[in-house]
């Protein structure tokens, strides 16, 4: 909380705060939105998400990144469970029981330098009375969120700042869809519903699974992830990684690996298959290029750093080093990526370049309701090792963060209020 941080480092918070806005603002008009709170939980994929939509909105020199953070070292690792708010209370019992201090140190936020220098923990009664205080000078306060620990910090800024903020929920809260002005998921998160999905649920166990009813009006309903990969930010990264991409044999194939997870289970085999599938493909291939997420786990990656290492064709990211991903997705000519990233494939998707996906058959629920729905629309195919990479094909790019901005501007605009971006 702000409590935790020096006056004076208060003072300038709340001074960039306010004096974070364009140029020559309108002097008549209150419903001009000009600045945006992003409130992130700490996880790459969440937060991406709302500044993509951020940036969507012309916003993105003019936001601010706060964070709810949960305790992680220790026993907390087995309390994840817990709301946020009683997992902190929980840890501080638990801290001052066995003498242990906790440090005041601000988290750096290496993405971007966004007015302030640190990423501070997100206050609802602090960001509610900012909006309430420079609603007249700056207008509404635009707030997007994303992330199960972010939902009782979002509602408490509505319910204390009704009339001066408009909050956007990413990633569907489960309950009390009401009290956002808008909450913008993907449509698998509604695959609960579904006459299909209600027969894999035993009748005694239905009413516990969310969500209880179809989205209403405030409910945007994409079909993956939204992102920061806009076509301004692939020819900036096509600039940025010319030097390094630009001479690579072509077509480039990029392979993306990430990690098994609950609903998309997979270890060594499907490594070992990937493994086969790609020397099957790699004739057809200028470059291959392989990259790890942060969840891949070590038997996975060693498997393919083992085989490849040493093949002149095939490049491997060592997590050293600037990331190259975004460079990937503007200098690819194909991708390969497992079937447990709804943020990657939605990117890949977003570029109109053709989508491998392998393990999409190992896929349960809601996320093979994803992986149906990409191969239905034709923005995805299965990887199967007898592809020719040299033959392309195109399909019309997932468009969702333009979309769901759409969705919020006619949003605001039912409020008499506007993006003065």
């Amino acid at each position: 909380m702000l409590r935790f941080f020096s006056p004076h480092l208060k003072i300038r918070i709340q001074e960039a705060m306010r004096n974070k806005k364009l140029p020559e603002p309108p002097e008549t008009s209150h419903g001009a939105i000009r600045r945006a709170v992003v409130i992130g939980n700490g996880f790459v994929g969440a937060e991406n998400q709302c500044v993509g939509l951020v940036r969507a909105l012309g916003l993105s020199h003019h936001h601010f990144l706060f964070r709810v953070t949960r305790p992680r070292e220790g026993i907390n690792r087995l309390l994840h469970w817990l709301p946020v708010s009683i997992h902190k209370k929980l840890d501080s019992v638990i801290r001052r029981f066995c003498g242990i201090q906790k440090s005041n140190q601000v988290s750096p936020f290496s993405t971007e330098k966004i007015g302030i220098s640190n990423v501070l923990e997100a206050d609802a009664h602090q960001i509610a009375a900012m909006a309430r205080e420079t609603f007249h000078k700056d207008g509404p306060l635009l707030v997007v969120a994303s992330g199960r620990d972010t939902i009782s910090v979002a509602t408490s800024i509505k319910r204390l700042a009704p009339e001066n903020v408009f909050i956007v929920q990413i990633q569907h809260p489960r309950f009390l869809l009401n009290r956002f002005d808008l909450v913008i998921t993907p449509q698998h998160d509604y695959y609960p519903l579904t006459p299909h999905a209600q027969r894999q649920i035993p009748w005694f166990l239905r009413r516990w699974v969310t969500p209880w009813e179809p989205p209403g009006r405030n409910v945007v309903l994409t079909v993956g992830a939204l992102h920061q990969a806009d076509s301004t930010a692939l020819r900036v990264a096509a600039s940025t990684w010319h030097d390094e991409f630009a001479t690579l044999p072509k077509p480039l194939l990029v392979v993306n690996v990430g990690g098994p997870a609950g609903n998309c289970p997979y270890g060594v085999d499907l490594a070992k298959q990937l493994v086969v599938m790609l020397q099957n493909v790699l004739w057809s291939c200028g470059t291959i290029r392989i990259s790890f997420s942060r969840r891949t786990p070590e038997k996975i990656s060693r498997i393919l750093i083992k085989e490849f290492a040493t093949n002149p064709k095939v490049q491997i990211w060592d997590g050293e080093g600037p990331n190259p991903h975004m460079g990937h997705l503007a200098w690819a000519d194909a991708f390969v990526i497992t079937a447990d990233s709804v943020s990657m494939l939605s990117e890949a998707c977003s570029t109109g370049k053709p989508v491998y996906v392998i393990g999409a058959e190992l896929c349960t629920w809601k996320f093979a309701d994803f992986q149906n729905t990409l191969q239905k629309q034709g923005v995805a195919r299965p990887f199967t090792g007898k592809e020719n990479i040299t033959e392309s094909w195109s399909y019309p790019p997932l468009n969702d963060t333009a979309q769901a901005a759409r969705q919020v501007i006619a949003a605001l605009a039912q409020r008499g209020w506007t993006i003065h971006a």
